[in-house]
């Protein structure tokens, strides 16, 4: 009878994992972990406030920029709890429905931030290939409507996931390899068969994620020759240096992602950590290094920082 209530038991949740062998030192690598939350959180929130209070930061440019922004620190939010419960109090136990609402939560953001940074590329575009037409192409009702559009999209390829887990009976050890919930990962701790959610995730995946990716080089390429077309060097350069954060924000978002991707489908003999180390850097790095990034390239908004907080 104890083991059939073990097994109801070990089934009502999954145990999430840190960094296997060095349970030891869990508290020790919160520390950075705290330090990471606490800058990306603080770095987003500021970009926001001066946009929000410098009407000079009211251009299209800086609207998406401020998507981007309230999309990292939604993903910093979502993963904080269960990484930090993890990592200072050994907090292993989630229950189904936490753990399905948190990986909504992750990958519908991170569908949402793939979309921001598909804007943001079209921003660019236009900046230097119609810079006259800039401010009448993107006027503030039709960047609503495409972050509407956009985020909607992120919300309802992700939306049918919980669900299509919830119907699983989940009769394994319910072990997961990180300390946050993935639908990749979670659908592998079921009984049943499968192959509907990995069809399905795959496809929306490719639907978002690869649209999105195939669309930025495309606006690149068309960056590129007309950056080359300009006649003066000088203003060639100065074109293609507005595009450096974003080029950094973009290889930020999609080279963990990629990697993940690969690894998750084709890399059964590859190691946990580096899955791990992947995960981690996936979720964490960009909503950390884009608010530094944007804030020490972009000059009007180092500006406005400057004017805010050194007085």
């Amino acid at each position: 009878m104890s083991a059939v209530n073990d097994t109801k038991l070990n089934s009502a949740v999954f145990l999430l994992t840190g960094i296997p062998g060095l349970e030891d030192v869990h508290l020790w690598i919160a520390i950075p972990f705290c330090f990471m939350y606490v800058i990306s959180i603080v770095g987003n929130s500021v970009i926001l406030f001066i946009i929000k209070i410098d009407s000079r930061l009211h251009e299209p440019m800086y609207i998406f920029l401020s998507m981007l922004a309230i999309t990292d620190l939604g993903l910093s939010i979502s993963t904080m709890p269960t990484i930090l419960g993890v990592y200072l109090f050994n907090s292993r136990e989630i229950s189904f429905e936490a753990c399905f609402a948190q990986l909504f939560f992750i990958h519908s953001l991170q569908f949402i931030e793939s979309s921001v940074l598909l804007l943001m590329a079209f921003d660019r575009f236009i900046a230097i290939r119609d810079p006259l037409r800039y401010a009448s192409i993107l006027t503030l009702p039709r960047i609503a409507n495409m972050g509407l559009a956009f985020a909607l999209r992120g919300v309802a390829v992700i939306f049918p996931l919980p669900f299509l887990l919830k119907r699983f009976q989940y009769c394994r050890a319910n072990v997961l390899s990180h300390s946050y919930c993935l639908h990749q990962e979670v659908m592998k701790m079921a009984c049943s068969d499968i192959t509907v959610n990995s069809i399905y995730g795959l496809f929306i995946t490719l639907l978002t994620v690869g649209l999105d990716s195939l669309f930025i080089f495309l606006s690149y390429v068309m960056i590129l020759k007309t950056a080359l077309s300009i006649a003066s060097n000088e203003e060639c350069l100065r074109a293609l240096n507005t595009c450096i954060s974003h080029l950094c924000a973009v290889l930020l978002f999609y080279s963990p992602e990629i990697g993940l991707s690969v690894l998750h489908r084709y890399g059964k003999g590859s190691s946990p950590l580096l899955q791990i180390f992947l995960g981690y850097i996936s979720l964490l790095v960009p909503p950390l290094i884009n608010p530094i990034v944007y804030s020490v390239k972009n000059r009007h908004l180092r500006a406005g920082i400057i004017r805010v907080f050194v007085k």
